[in-house]
């Protein structure tokens, strides 16, 4: 008999465990507004991370990746020197707090997207994306990149396990 309701004890409070109701705040959801809409030349967020940076002044948050060539080149040298080939794209989003963690941030927007394409010992190409949705607003090519190209080319691989 107390075996009994030991086991009907136990079947109630994992019944109660199943209610249909579900707290808001644990629900997930996907922060649709940091998507990146618009006419890209390639999905940037499917390469590689190789750092990412925070300008407390703008709110803003970056982050770099690349393809196989570009990452490859980053984890293994300190210089800007990249192979023919190579691609890094920036995207900068502004940031929002976090409603789920407190003190957190997370991305709101896109406010730029550029890509950085190396084709030959030198010689790049730069394209910057701006808006909503994201359109084409700079575009260079030559032998001696523009200083924001050559910013981004300089930046050094984040330490990562």
């Amino acid at each position: 008999m107390r075996s009994l309701g030991v086991c009907l004890l136990g079947a109630v409070v994992a019944l109660a465990g199943c209610s249909e109701e579900t707290n808001p705040r644990v629900v997930t959801r996907l922060n649709t507004d940091a998507a990146l809409v618009g006419e890209l030349p390639s999905n940037p967020l499917q390469g590689k991370v190789i750092t990412s940076w925070i300008d407390r002044k703008d709110a803003t948050m970056s982050t770099m990746f690349g393809n196989d060539v570009a990452w490859k080149y980053a984890r293994s040298n300190s210089d800007s020197k990249y192979p023919a080939g190579a691609v890094l794209s920036v995207v900068t989003w502004g940031q929002q707090e976090d409603p789920r963690w407190f003190g957190g941030s997370i991305p709101q927007r896109p406010k730029a997207v550029e890509f950085v394409t190396v084709t030959g010992p030198g010689v790049a190409a730069y394209q910057r994306y701006e808006g909503s949705p994201l359109k084409k607003v700079a575009s260079v090519e030559g032998v001696d990149p523009n200083d924001r190209a050559s910013y981004l080319l300089a930046q050094r691989a984040a330490v990562m396990p």
